[in-house]
């Protein structure tokens, strides 16, 4: 029994260690590349373009969207806008309020709106596609606010008949709302610079973010169209697009602002839909490029892009486990070797801290403070997130289906903003977090068995996870 504890123990940070390899080899490629692309030329003619925003109970965000699409910077003749409305609440009255106003402008805007959610939002954006008119295809979630020439930015890269989707930048409107934000903004920072310019130089597999980009509609359908069969139907179309032979184009200097969820049962539900459709993506789609004609560099970035989200299996084993291995290593002094050994392990700390501190010297922040004050509260909010991410991992592995949750948005922009009475939040107590209360206590009592015994090699990592445990708990 002890060797299965130290082997399934050291398996995981194994994983945890190869996969921060992983990340240190894109920050490499990163800070090779960055150099500036001549923009390309625009098109001598505009060509047609269907704006798509999927929508479902909404009221809090979708006036101040309609208010921002309307006012884009395209030929009117060239533009449709789709809003693919799937709305059980006063949503679909405030669209239709909206469109009053907007008639004097002369757009084209059409609402369709779906008595059932078949597909949820994969359901939406492809009942929306059959009818759509455009050669390409813009599309913004709710809580998105692009920039007037969005479209002046993006559409002159399809000039490469090669091109099949340009994904953009997201950036944050409300960053500086609270800690909380903070912490979501500092993480994405890293995955919209590092991560994706990489992975694009690298002619690696990048992926639509599931707003803020367009696709060549010929593309979509080439590969298939939209799919339902995972949470993340984005990832999920970017990965058999690109199968296909399509190229995707990431532009890192065009920022598209959305607003971050502010409360902790918000932040869970995206996690869960991200975790969890990631790895059904992965289940449904790592065969096809492990036996692809793909260098194997890429195969590598592809299976670390794809499992990206094992990560928090991982974290959750080496954490649930760090207590038993306080006694074995107390108790069994001849395999103190191993604890030894595992020193190497610090090198994909550094390696992750590297990847986050050029991360987030590309943000809006881009100061030293700001990084020595959000990376530990960041690690600290992961590895309390690995029970409830996990799960999500395990379920999407396995082939358990669950229902597509929306994020919910609030319209929470600036401190003072309240969200409390917002009638989207379901403050509601399940068993995944009352689960993480058990697991405060069990790290607790970790802490504990760590000083008691004189050991502090675990007691640090250990005591990150009930600080976080109990932020969860409490619902934030």
């Amino acid at each position: 029994m002890v060797w299965v504890v130290v082997i399934l123990f050291s398996l995981s940070l194994l994983y945890i260690f190869l996969f921060s390899l992983g990340q240190l080899h894109l920050t490499w490629i990163y800070l090779k590349s960055r150099k500036k692309e001549e923009p390309p030329n625009s098109p001598s003619n505009w060509p047609q373009v269907t704006i798509q925003l999927p929508l479902y109970n909404e009221k809090y965000v979708v006036e101040r969207l309609l208010q921002t699409i309307v006012k884009l910077d395209y030929p009117a003749s060239k533009l449709e806008i789709q809003i693919l409305d799937d709305s059980t609440d006063e949503t679909t009255a405030l669209i239709v309020q909206q469109l009053e106003h907007f008639r004097p402008l002369g757009l084209d805007i059409k609402l369709i709106h779906r008595e059932s959610r078949t597909g949820f939002k994969a359901g939406a954006l492809e009942h929306g596609l059959r009818t759509a008119t455009g050669e390409f295809i813009a599309i913004f979630d709710a809580d998105f606010l692009p920039e007037r020439d969005f479209l002046f930015q993006t559409i002159p890269h399809f000039t490469n008949p090669e091109v099949g989707m340009v994904q953009t930048r997201w950036g944050h409107i409300n960053r500086d709302y609270s800690t909380l934000t903070q912490l979501q903004a500092f993480g994405l920072d890293a995955h919209f610079s590092v991560e994706q310019v990489a992975r694009n130089v690298h002619k690696s597999f990048i992926n639509f973010n599931g707003t803020c980009g367009v696709w060549r509609k010929s593309c979509i359908e080439e590969a298939g169209g939209w799919s339902h069969d995972t949470l993340t139907e984005d990832l999920d179309l970017s990965y058999r697009a690109q199968l296909k032979g399509w190229k995707f184009k990431y532009l890192e200097d065009v920022a598209t602002p959305g607003e971050l969820p502010v409360v902790m049962p918000s932040i869970k539900t995206q996690q869960f839909r991200w975790n969890k459709g990631a790895a059904e993506t992965a289940r449904k789609h790592f065969i096809n490029v492990s036996t692809s004609d793909l260098p194997f560099s890429n195969k590598v970035h592809a299976f670390f892009h794809l499992f990206n989200s094992s990560v928090f299996v991982s974290l959750l084993i080496a954490a649930v486990l760090s207590i038993p291995m306080l006694y074995i290593k107390n108790t069994h002094p001849e395999i103190r070797w191993i604890f030894d050994l595992g020193l190497i392990f610090l090198l994909g700390f550094f390696s992750i801290a590297f990847f986050y501190w050029i991360g987030n010297r590309t943000s809006e922040t881009h100061s030293a403070k700001s990084f020595f004050f959000l990376f530990p509260g960041f690690l600290i909010v992961s590895m309390g997130l690995s029970l409830h991410n996990g799960i999500a991992v395990m379920e999407g592995l396995v082939g358990r289906k669950t229902s597509f949750i929306r994020t919910p948005k609030f319209n929470i922009l600036k401190k003072g903003d309240a969200w409390f009475k917002d009638s989207y939040l379901n403050l509601r107590l399940d068993g995944k977090t009352i689960l993480e209360g058990v697991l405060c206590v069990y790290f607790v009592f970790g802490i504990a068995a760590g000083v008691m015994l004189q050991d502090f090699g675990l007691v640090f990592f250990i005591s990150c996870l009930p600080l976080d445990l109990a932020r969860c708990f409490i619902i934030l």
